[in-house]
């Protein structure tokens, strides 16, 4: 069925592009959901697509033919070729049934691609009570009013840690993989991210936040693109992490980045962090599995 933009513009209550993710909400037009659409099934990345900094293909693309309409709610469904496969329905709307009519398409769209899940995702404002929400938070950190506050501590690009040190870091991002972070620093080892920010206590790699790195997005305003984050449970509640952010964002306002765009764990360390540092809320993304 394809897309009706005249339907779906009036539900987009967070800027949020179906295999995507945020954006920038100057950037939310018609001509996003076009051009994932161009790609669809191709396996190309879009140019301002931050996933193309992890893969050579485009693992997730958008079922067009089986974007539908129902009772005045926009469902775009779009496949992940990851592990068993997964589709994921995104509901724009609040309609009555709208998610339940969403896990049936989702379901059926399993069926159909032999998909080892199935999952639906909707969206509510940032008006919203955070109880309503299941799922995470779009923040936006707009770096015209400046990079913010100075870190307070030393911070260092690990190319700048001693050799034992760096050693060290070996151990942080391995007792740190849930996070991220032994798959960033497998990327690192081959040369082929931005810098890694690092906190240490007592010489020990605390904590880091990385890659440091911006994209020109989609109307052509350069963005600070989303990092691993992350603080060892034990150096916790010694402000490393706040010290981390902020460095973030004053690399981020040398190298002329407009923005950053996030998503937070709702009611996390980090989104408490984003809340705390006077980021935007742009709203919620919501899932659940069926």
């Amino acid at each position: 069925m394809g897309f009706d933009w005249e339907s779906l513009r009036p539900h987009l209550t967070v800027p949020y592009v179906p295999t995507i993710g945020p954006v920038h909400p100057s950037a939310l037009t018609a001509k996003r959901f076009e051009d994932i659409c161009t790609v669809a099934d191709s396996g190309r990345f879009l140019p301002y697509d931050k996933d193309r900094r992890w893969s050579p293909v485009k693992l997730e693309h958008v079922l067009v033919e089986d974007a539908a309409h129902a009772a005045g709610t926009p469902l775009i469904p779009t496949l992940l070729r990851r592990g068993g496969h997964t589709v994921k329905v995104h509901v724009y709307g609040s309609e009555p049934d709208a998610l339940t009519t969403a896990a049936d398409l989702a379901t059926k769209l399993r069926a159909v691609h032999d998909a080892g899940g199935a999952r639906i995702v909707w969206f509510l404002g940032p008006e919203q009570p955070e109880l309503y929400a299941r799922g995470t938070r779009v923040h936006l950190k707009d770096f015209a009013t400046g990079a913010g506050l100075d870190p307070g501590m030393d911070v260092r690009e690990y190319e700048k840690l001693s050799t034992e040190a760096q050693v060290g870091f070996a151990r942080f991002a391995g007792r740190m993989a849930g996070d991220g972070f032994a798959f960033l620093y497998k990327q690192m080892r081959g040369g082929r991210v931005g810098p890694v920010l690092t906190v240490s206590h007592e010489g020990r790699v605390a904590g880091a936040i990385g890659p440091m790195e911006t994209m020109v997005d989609a109307i052509g305003r350069t963005q600070l693109l989303p990092q691993y984050f992350g603080v060892l449970p034990e150096y916790r509640g010694h402000g490393y992490g706040r010290a981390l952010w902020r460095a973030a964002m004053q690399w981020g306002h040398r190298h002329g980045a407009a923005y950053q765009l996030l998503q937070t764990e709702v009611g996390g360390a980090s989104d408490r962090l984003c809340a705390a540092e006077g980021l935007d809320s742009l709203g919620f993304v919501c899932s659940v599995e069926v």
